[in-house]
């Protein structure tokens, strides 16, 4: 099976348009994206961004005459815009696998590593978490994800509870596990993170040490160590719900953070945390502490 994708760029106010435009053709799915490098960050619940320069691409059965939609889509918007589609035939793949082809094993810090199945390092003394792409996000290529990782690779684990609040895939959850952390309770809004998490879990052997629970339904029982991997926004408005999930002089830390978001949620924490230099990679922050 192939399919016929057609893309074009366009401003924030028509691309809503386009998309009803491609919908009428008959595409049989419409997405749009990106084309300029703009970060969408933090919108508020309900409401609907999308980016200043979008791209909108259309999936059509391979049998559509590119030609055809061409002309339609110039008719329908009575300009030419034959220069400015992108007409590509795509060849159906194993798409899951496809990804896979770019992702091997990566090691954070001194020991640990994540790997896909089937690719382990050589090194002895590896501590390893298995992961594949799936249900949720989280594997260890983001560079707010590799931050956290390095930071449990460099802490004493044993015997302590990690609370990993935003958990996604639950790779940081169980990443602690398997650096010796005694149990994890992993935390997200959207049940199929949690589901993800349960599954990678149970893949790795760490799942009678660890819980997962909406965020309503956390254990009133303080943790050692917590790190929340989320965005600046969020991680503002739940410092005080976060103070209250860590023991005194509970470890903490915070990722998601652009640079210039640095400040604000240093602010949200100082007051009741003892704050380390904050750590940056790429574009994004790594802040952590001490609960006073």
């Amino acid at each position: 099976m192939s399919w016929l994708q057609i893309s074009i760029d366009t401003s924030e106010a028509q691309a809503p348009l386009m998309e009803r435009l491609f919908e009428n053709l008959g595409a049989l799915s419409v997405t749009l994206g990106d084309a300029g490098d703009q970060p969408l960050l933090e919108p508020k619940p309900g409401e609907e961004r999308i980016w200043h320069t979008t791209r909108v691409t259309g999936l059509f059965e391979a049998e559509r005459d590119a030609d055809e939609l061409r002309s339609a889509i110039n008719q329908a918007l009575n300009c030419d815009l034959t220069r400015s589609l992108q007409l590509q035939r795509l060849e159906d793949r194993a798409w899951e696998r496809v990804w896979l082809e770019h992702f091997h094993p990566m090691k954070f810090g001194r020991r640990l590593w994540v790997c896909p199945d089937g690719q382990l390092p050589s090194e002895t003394d590896a501590v390893i978490v298995q992961l594949d792409p799936g249900l949720a996000f989280g594997t260890g290529t983001h560079p707010t994800t590799a931050l956290c990782l390095e930071w449990l690779d460099s802490l004493e684990l044993a015997g302590k509870t990690l609370i990993d609040y935003g958990c996604g895939s639950g790779i940081l959850a169980i990443a602690a596990l398997q650096l010796g952390a005694d149990k994890a309770i992993a935390v997200d809004y959207d049940p199929q993170a949690l589901e993800a998490t349960r599954y990678n879990a149970v893949r790795n052997g760490v799942a009678d040490r660890l819980t997962t629970h909406l965020p309503v339904e956390i254990p009133d029982a303080p943790a050692e160590l917590l790190v929340a991997n989320i965005l600046a926004g969020p991680l503002i408005e739940l410092a005080p719900k976060l103070r209250e999930l860590l023991k005194p002089q509970g470890r903490f830390a915070l990722s998601g953070i652009l640079v210039e978001q640095t400040g604000s949620v240093t602010s949200a924490y100082e007051h009741f945390a003892r704050l380390d230099p904050a750590r940056q990679l790429m574009e994004w922050m790594l802040i952590t502490g001490n609960k006073r």
